[in-house]
């Protein structure tokens, strides 16, 4: 309750253009972007490159945001929006088979990111909202413009998906 009442405080003085309230406010979300960014884009610099222009976006579209209590939600959307352009601006330029990742990399990551490119990107999203992020099926359904049962059944097929590739190895 308390942190909910601090949170919604940094957000109604990020509103009023404070930028101190604004930057803590990020700072707060900042691992959940990332890993969000990354279960789109699978590149660290592709994701900083989603997060950057998504705080951009969030603090100069603040005063549209309606409802404090969705926030997150907000600007999660918004970094999908960003995550989803970055991907179409590459499709266009590079081809991904000549694309090269980044070589400094944890073996946490290169092994939650080896799990994940076997699941289709359809299924990556949904599993990092829901397992990296926290939302309910229906909220995610709201992001993505499809229903509930689309959610779900999504989430149940990457589970499967997920369950193989650990047994496999």
């Amino acid at each position: 309750m308390l942190r909910n009442i601090k949170t919604d405080l940094l957000i109604r003085k990020a509103q009023n253009k404070e930028p101190e309230a604004f930057t803590e406010l990020i700072q707060m979300y900042m691992q959940d972007m990332y890993r969000t960014a990354v279960a789109i884009l699978m590149n660290d610099e592709d994701a900083a490159d989603a997060i950057q222009e998504t705080i951009l976006a969030c603090w100069e579209k603040m005063d549209t945001l309606r409802y404090t209590k969705y926030f997150k939600t907000w600007m999660t959307k918004i970094l999908i929006h960003k995550c989803l352009d970055i991907r179409k601006k590459q499709e266009k330029i590079i081809p991904m088979e000549d694309y090269e990742e980044p070589v400094v990399e944890d073996a946490y990551n290169i092994e939650l990111k080896e799990a994940l490119e076997t699941l289709g990107e359809k299924y990556r999203l949904i599993m990092m909202l829901y397992y990296g992020e926290g939302y309910r099926v229906q909220e995610i359904a709201d992001f993505l413009g499809m229903s509930a049962s689309t959610v779900q059944t999504r989430l149940d097929r990457g589970r499967k998906k997920l369950r193989e590739y650990y047994q496999s190895d």
